[in-house]
């Protein structure tokens, strides 16, 4: 399963984040599938740079972001949407 979620940067005691598309199984600050923004929690406001179509688009595929993630989207004001990626179902009675 695809989690956006954040990867850890930076120095001992002065982190930055990087959102990232990442297989769930994978670790924290390892491999990653796509890079999707920045976040920086020391600068004041912070600071807060991401590519919204790429979040939108695996959103779309079914990636699930983390609970940390969803506050950062809702501070940036990113409204998440699922897109259809199959043909709607038809019942036997419509064929």
């Amino acid at each position: 399963m695809v989690r956006i979620r954040l990867a850890r940067h930076g120095r001992k005691s002065k982190p930055f984040y990087h959102l990232v598309a990442a297989d769930s199984r994978s670790p924290r600050d390892g491999k990653f599938i796509e890079k999707l923004g920045k976040y920086d929690p020391q600068c004041d406001p912070s600071h807060i740079e991401l590519n919204e179509t790429r979040i939108q688009y695996w959103y779309g595929v079914g990636a699930e972001p983390t609970p940390q993630v969803m506050k950062i989207l809702q501070i940036a004001k990113i409204e998440l949407k699922r897109t259809q990626t199959t043909a709607p179902q038809t019942s036997p009675a419509d064929v």
